[in-house]
């Protein structure tokens, strides 16, 4: 194995210690696929510095504990940035409106 790739290695690792990151934003933050840092740091880096995948092991481990947790807040955020696009001040007399434009051009008087 080349020293780049062992070097690399190291880094990722440094970078999910000091930030506690996890392997999506440490490929974001250098620049490469998820599937390369995870490598990295489930091949490469045992064989590179024990310790230092002690570390990162037990972050990820917490990582993969909680993912479900913010899976769920971001379909929270997603569907509440959806809700406040809908529902604007002013929305039900627009749906009003609508409704009865529809009805009159449909020529149904029941409203």
């Amino acid at each position: 194995m080349t020293e780049d790739l062992l070097t690399r290695a190291r880094e990722l690792a440094v970078y999910i210690i000091e930030n506690r990151a996890t392997i999506r934003q440490a490929a974001k933050h250098f620049g490469l696929s998820k599937s390369t840092v995870h490598k990295d740091l489930a091949e490469r880096l045992p064989a590179a510095n024990h310790a230092l995948y002690a570390a990162v092991r037990e972050i990820l481990d917490e990582n993969k504990a909680e993912r479900h947790i913010r899976g769920g807040l971001a379909t929270r955020k997603k569907i509440q940035g959806i809700l406040n696009c809908w529902f604007l001040p002013g929305f039900f007399l627009l749906l009003e409106k609508a409704r009865h434009f529809l009805c009159r051009q449909l020529k149904i008087y029941e409203f």
